[in-house]
């Protein structure tokens, strides 16, 4: 059906040319008729050899491809007679034109199919990359909100356009027609030799030899002629053999010219696509920047009029404000419930100067760590906490100073103050430590996450670092990296060899499946430069190099190696690199694994999954232990609330300062007491023993005045002052200590006790007296000293009783000095079975002979002679007691200083009737009693001492050691590890992880339900 179709519009085109051919009537040359229709119509023709089929005058046809029947056709007489082929060359160019036509038309069809088919397989050719599709930004997928397609639409050319762009096929037909007419001549040549050559066959033998007898007498002109055609038949067979081989050739040419003008336009459609896909990339990221400086300039103007006052509202922390919030808690709780933290964070590991630390700046947009050629820098974990704000700012968890990033001189001061922290972590002796430092990193356009970046890992340790540097960084590092949750960003140097790569390994151990590692190959550029073949880049990206296993690749750039380069001329000279880059031109790198704005996008989206998938589970296992805790508590504390250390603290700061606060409410008279008392005790030894017996022992009341007034004087001058003071703060410090440690009955709680006796050590270590003090004492001391009249009786028995008590407890003293210098006594040894020992006995001796000597001569002076020392060792030489004369003096101190006490005492107890005759200053009595007037003026002297003392705790020192108290209290509440130190127990840890869990589980749940409403 569709042949005869095709025959039918054929024949129409046929009559179409018949009524509008020019220059012929009636009939119409048979070459420019269609070849269908010169087999339906010309079926007679001697050159075409077709048998006429039989015609039939009228039929319907129909086709399964057209519904409607075709027209009845209407054929024109035919005439049949003999026409020279050569008249028709006319009609076989235009059929020639119409074959031309529907090979054009099929090689369309066909190549358009063609086409499909090897899109279609090249199609299937390319992997599933649906599972990758968290590494393409979300808004790549929005594009169409941010990018018009039908504004593109329409600014691509029209159908009528791309006509105009076709090629056109009149002047095709009419080169056409040039190399026809060529053919033409060469073809009239063709026809005169072919028809020479059927005349001499025609002719046969007769025709020869009629023209052998015409030119009978001519050779030569016959050998010409001969000659002559044989050239013309050979250039014949030439020009065939010619125009099959270029028949050949030229389909042979247009076939390979197919095939490889097919793998070219292939291969320029996939560079043109990747062009085109990387353009589209930097012109989205030239868009977000400019959308981005518009956001930050509207979201100034609102700070700005908030600032005025226009509209005042509280705004919301952001969401990953307050994940980094659960972070910071979580790195301080203990986790001694088997609750762990496995909450989400972008872990960075590489090798030392890998250029991790350059990456992480430049997700961040700024220079903020310190930087060194070579050494290493990063010696503590630094936890990054990025969000999106109207500044680029930079603040430290434990500080409210905000660092403006865009600002050269806050650069500098943060990456000083972070070195400063990381050297304050690391302990003595160490060279890397395990404290992290928290910072939080705001500006416009920054990706929400939270990373942190860990020392370096080394191979060797060199020279000023501790022995175990390298296994405590491969701890660290393992201990972060064992959170099932945690994203590592393994960074790895492009520029040097692969082969010397530590923390591949290192990787690969904690996540061999690489379920949650994201590769970053830095310094691309160099690497470029340097390796010999580029395909070992594509090896690494690709994850066919290294054993390790990741969830994506990706390649960087972090500059030129100029540590003042800005971020901005670090992004321009690593789009500018990718973008003329060979990696990325030969298809050995895609466009979506280069610059780190993608990965940060990448790492950003991978970060956000993670913490949506985990973040519950976390959730329900703290509120697991929070029930485990709060049982363990009713249990073992019932009748106790649940006071952390901060509470406590507070708790006992107010004990503390009520117990100061009592030291005011001391009466003057105890004061007074207690340091009149404590002042003699400190001061009777220097009086008894420098004043009182080297005054004795002169020989009448004159002299001992006179001594006993330069004694004083000096003693005055030098000591008693100082003493006095050093009593007075002496005595502070006791009642200070009594208040505070003394039990409160069924209120004292134990567990304060180790904060009292720190906070009462550390006041008193701060406490010093005024200076000015003892120059004031010393006048008052002087004048006191220097009064020797005893107004009444009353005082002068105060005097003697003094007296007689210092008197008794020198005696006392003294007493036992000499028991143990000559042992016990016979009444000891026959009760208690004690005996003396050899040395005692010797002693017992001396004394013995001693004491004789004293009998015979009770005004004997304190010293002895030295004939007299002679004289008692021959005698204790005589009954076989070998002593030293050193002996002799030691124990003669002793044996004078008891005769001296008890006849002082007696003349204590004479003096006693004595004030009559002190008030007529002994005239005309043998009874002398200026040592009763010397401890008066003691005595007075201690009391006017106290009450200054006392005036001086009661008015100024007692406030200033609450003073002291209220900062030692205010300095321990902001030290930690002090309160940890001092506040111990299980009670205390019980209530501490308690507070914890209980705080933790508050900001989860917070977050989980800000989260969901951001979905």
């Amino acid at each position: 059906m569709w042949r005869l179709r095709r025959a039918a519009v054929a024949c129409e085109v046929c009559q179409s040319l018949v009524k509008h051919s020019s220059g012929v009537k009636g009939s119409l040359p048979l070459q420019k008729l269609h070849l269908v229709s010169r087999s339906i119509y010309h079926s007679h023709h001697p050159t075409l050899k077709l048998q006429r089929p039989q015609l039939r005058t009228s039929f319907q046809q129909f086709s399964s491809l057209t519904n409607p029947p075709l027209r009845k056709l209407k054929f024109s007489p035919i005439k049949y007679g003999y026409q020279p082929r050569r008249n028709f060359w006319p009609a076989r160019l235009a059929t020639r034109l119409l074959k031309l036509r529907y090979l054009i038309l099929g090689s369309a069809v066909g190549g358009g199919y063609t086409a499909k088919k090897t899109f279609d397989q090249w199609k299937d050719m390319i992997p599933d990359l649906s599972e990758y599709k968290w590494i393409v930004p979300d808004i790549v997928w929005e594009i169409d909100e941010y990018i018009d397609f039908e504004k593109i639409r329409k600014a691509l050319p029209n159908s009528e356009d791309l006509v105009k762009l076709a090629p056109d096929f009149d002047k095709i037909v009419e080169s056409l027609s040039l190399l026809k007419d060529l053919f033409t001549t060469g073809h009239k040549l063709v026809s005169e030799v072919i028809g020479a050559s059927d005349l001499l066959l025609l002719l046969g033998s007769s025709g020869e030899t009629a023209f052998r007898a015409t030119d009978h007498g001519s050779e030569s002109d016959k050998h010409f002629r001969k000659g002559l055609l044989g050239e013309l038949i050979l250039l014949q067979q030439q020009i065939q053999e010619h125009e099959e081989e270029a028949r050949r050739t030229a389909g042979q040419y247009s076939t390979s010219y197919a095939q490889q003008k097919r793998k070219v336009s292939d291969k320029e459609k996939i560079d043109q696509l990747q062009e085109e896909l990387l353009h589209t990339q930097l012109k989205y990221q030239r868009i977000l920047e400019r959308l981005e400086k518009e956001n930050k300039e509207l979201r100034k103007l609102v700070l700005q009029k908030d600032d005025k006052g226009i509209h005042h509202r509280k705004l919301k922390k952001s969401l990953i404000d307050m994940y980094s919030e659960v972070l910071d808690v979580l790195s301080d709780y203990d986790a001694s419930y088997n609750t762990q933290d496995h909450l989400p964070r972008v872990v960075v590991v590489g090798d030392q100067s890998a250029g991790k630390t350059s990456v992480l700046e430049m997700i961040a947009q700024a220079r903020i760590f310190p930087r060194g050629s070579g050494e290493m820098m990063t010696r503590s974990p630094v936890k990054v906490t990025l969000s999106e704000g109207p500044h680029h700012v930079a603040l430290f968890k434990d500080s409210s100073r905000e660092f403006d990033l865009t600002k050269e001189e806050d650069l500098a001061a943060l990456r000083h103050e972070i070195e400063l922290r990381m050297r304050k972590n690391v302990k003595e002796g160490c060279t890397v430590s395990p404290e992290t430092i928290s910072l939080n990193v705001k500006g416009p356009g920054l990706q929400r996450m939270v990373l942190v970046d860990l020392p370096g890992v080394i191979n060797t340790v060199t020279s000023g670092m501790a022995p175990d540097t390298k296994e405590t960084i491969f701890s660290i590092s393992k201990a972060y990296m064992q959170n099932p949750n945690a994203i590592i960003l393994c960074i790895q140097d492009g520029s040097v060899d692969a082969e010397r790569s530590i923390v591949t390994d290192l990787v690969s151990q904690m996540d061999p499946h690489g379920r949650r590692t994201i590769f970053v190959l830095t310094k691309v550029d160099l690497a470029e430069k340097n390796v010999a073949s580029p395909s070992r880049i594509q090896q690494i990206i690709e994850g066919k190099l290294f054993p390790m296993k990741a969830l994506g690749y990706f390649a960087v750039v972090t500059g030129k190696g100029n540590s003042s380069e800005s971020i901005e001329a670090i992004r321009e000279y690593e789009e500018e690199f990718f973008q003329n880059s060979k990696l990325l031109k030969t298809s050995m790198l895609k466009a979506h694994q280069v610059t780190t704005r993608n990965l940060s996008l990448a790492v950003s989206d991978c970060f956000w999954k993670m913490v949506r998938e985990s973040v519950e589970q976390q959730a329900d296992s703290f509120k697991a232990t929070r029930f485990n805790l709060e049982t363990e508590w009713k249990n073992n504390y019932p009748r106790l609330r649940e006071l952390d250390r901060n509470e406590l603290f507070e708790k006992a700061k107010n004990e503390i300062l009520d117990e100061v606060i009592s030291l005011s409410q001391v009466t003057p008279k105890h004061w007074e007491e207690i340091l009149q008392q404590s002042l003699w005790e400190r001061v009777s030894t220097h009086v008894i023993e420098n004043i009182y017996l080297p005054a004795a022992q002169t020989m009448n009341s004159g002299t001992f005045n006179t001594t006993v007034d330069i004694k004083l004087k000096q003693w005055t001058d030098k000591q008693l002052p100082n003493k006095a003071v050093e009593v007075a703060w002496e005595t502070l410090q006791e009642e200070f200590s009594r208040f505070m440690t003394e039990p409160k009955g069924k209120e004292h709680d134990d567990i304060f006790d180790k904060l009292k006796e720190a906070v009462k050590e550390e006041s008193i270590k701060r406490h010093k007296w005024n200076d000015f003090a003892e120059d004031s004492l010393r006048v008052i001391q002087h004048n006191a000293l220097e009064d020797r009249s005893i107004s009444d009786k009353q005082q002068w028995d105060a005097a003697i009783y003094f007296m007689e008590e210092a008197l008794q407890a020198r005696l006392k003293d003294t007493e036992n000095a000499i028991e143990n210098m000559v042992g016990p006594d016979w009444k000891k040894r026959w009760l208690y079975w004690k005996n003396r020992t050899q040395e005692q006995c010797v002693h017992n001796e001396t004394k013995n002979e001693l004491e004789k000597m004293l009998k015979c001569n009770e005004e004997h002076p304190a010293y002895l002679a030295s004939d007299e020392i002679t004289t008692v060792r021959k005698n204790l030489e005589s009954r076989g007691v070998e002593v030293d004369p050193s002996l002799i003096k030691d124990t003669w101190h002793q044996v004078y200083r008891r005769h001296f006490l008890k006849t002082a005492l007696n003349h204590c107890n004479l003096c006693r009737r004595g004030f009559y005759y002190y008030q007529r200053h002994f005239v005309d009595s043998e009874l002398e009693c200026n040592d009763v007037v010397l401890f008066w003026r003691i005595q007075r002297m201690l009391a006017i001492t106290a009450n200054t003392l006392r005036q001086q705790l009661t008015n100024t020192e007692v406030r200033r050691l609450e003073k002291n108290v209220k900062e030692v209290l205010e300095d321990f509440a902001e030290d930690g590890e002090k309160k940890i130190k001092l506040l111990t127990g299980k009670r205390v840890q019980l209530a501490e992880d308690l507070k914890k869990v209980r705080e933790i589980q508050e900001k989860l749940d917070a977050f989980i339900e800000a989260l969901h409403q951001e979905k």
